[in-house]
C-alpha cells in the first residue's frame, strides 16, 4: 500500500540519481476499467444482497479490498518506472521484478515491438498489454531471482517501456559514451 500512498503524492520509488522510463500508460486504461467494473459489481452486490445484512458486509468488505487492490496494483507499476542511472539499468514490474543490469554487461539494446513473445530459456519478458518494446542482449548473463526465490541466468531482458525510443537513445548514448577518468571500463 506504500506505492498506493506515493501515487496520490506524485512520487517515485527508486529513481535517484537515474532518469525514470515508466511502463504503465500501456495499462492504464484497462487497470482503471477493471477498477470501475469492480466498482459498479459493488454497488449491483449491496442492492441484490440489502436483505442479508451479514452476508452484505462480508462481500462489501471483500467488494471494496478488490477496488483497492486494483487501483494499487496499477500505482505500483506506475511509481516504480524502469530506470538509467549512471551505471546501471533497472528494469522493474510494480512490485514483482527489480532487475539490475550492469551497464559494462549490456552487448547491445534496440526498440523492438513484439507480442505475446514465447517463453524461452535464458529470456525474461516483462510485456505491458502484451507487447514489448525494448529488447536488451546481454554480453554476460545476469542472476534473476523471481518473487519466490528461484534463480534464473538471463542473457535477454525484453521489456516494455512507454517512450521505447527515448529510453533506446539514451542507453545507446550511455554505452557508447567512453568511460570518464579514473572510471574502468
Amino acid at each position: 500500500m506504500a506505492g498506493l500512498g506515493l501515487w496520490l503524492v506524485r512520487r517515485t520509488h527508486g529513481t535517484g540519481g537515474g532518469r525514470a522510463f515508466g511502463y504503465a500508460g500501456g495499462q492504464a486504461a484497462m487497470m482503471f476499467g477493471f477498477a470501475f467494473v469492480c466498482a459498479v459489481e459493488t454497488v449491483a452486490m449491496s442492492v441484490l444482497l440489502s436483505d442479508w445484512p451479514a452476508v452484505h458486509a462480508v462481500v462489501l468488505v471483500l467488494d471494496v479490498y478488490t477496488v483497492v487492490f486494483v487501483v494499487a496494483l496499477h500505482a505500483a507499476s506506475v511509481v516504480r518506472p524502469h530506470v538509467l542511472g549512471p551505471d546501471e539499468l533497472r528494469v522493474r514490474r510494480a512490485v514483482h521484478v527489480d532487475l539490475r543490469i550492469p551497464l559494462d554487461r549490456i552487448a547491445s539494446v534496440r526498440r523492438e515491438l513484439r507480442t505475446t513473445p514465447e517463453r524461452a530459456e535464458g529470456e525474461l519478458d516483462l510485456a505491458v498489454g502484451s507487447q514489448t518494446t525494448v529488447t536488451v542482449e546481454l554480453a554476460e548473463p545476469v542472476t534473476h531471482v523471481t518473487l519466490l526465490g528461484r534463480r534464473h541466468e538471463l542473457r535477454v531482458v525484453r521489456f516494455h517501456a512507454d517512450d521505447s525510443d527515448g529510453l533506446v537513445r539514451a542507453l545507446g548514448a550511455r554505452l557508447a559514451a567512453p568511460p570518464l577518468f579514473g572510471d574502468s571500463v
